[in-house]
């Protein structure tokens, strides 16, 4: 049974910094690629940022590259999303993803603001 259980999430200041964490199971973690996508209010959802299951391609979306760093531990089953540089307009529900099979997490909130 495939789960993804997503951690780390919380109230951040603008200019700060947060790790998000997802911690998967059920499946040979490092075959599948893996991604963080985001949900606004009133918004759709919207990919983050997307690693490959070795760890070697990487994609970010415009709106958060050189600021959100993706990467993966292979050994742990786990993939992170670094956070730097946040803005108030990055306030979501995060959520990890496994594209193949369409597999989410719970999702885990990220609130910035002073």
């Amino acid at each position: 049974q495939v789960q993804l259980v997503e951690s780390g999430g919380g109230l951040v200041q603008p200019g700060g910094s947060v790790r998000l964490s997802c911690a998967a199971s059920g499946f040979t973690f490092p075959n599948y690629v893996m991604t963080w996508y985001r949900q606004a209010p009133g918004k759709e959802r919207e990919l983050v940022a997307r690693i490959s299951g070795a760890g070697f391609t990487i994609t970010y979306s415009d709106s958060v590259k050189d600021r959100f760093t993706i990467s993966r531990d292979n050994t742990m089953n786990t993939v992170y999303l670094q956070m730097n540089s946040v803005k108030p307009e990055d306030t979501a529900v995060y959520y990890c993803g496994r594209p193949v099979g369409s597999y989410w997490g719970q999702g885990t909130q990220v609130t910035v603001s002073s």
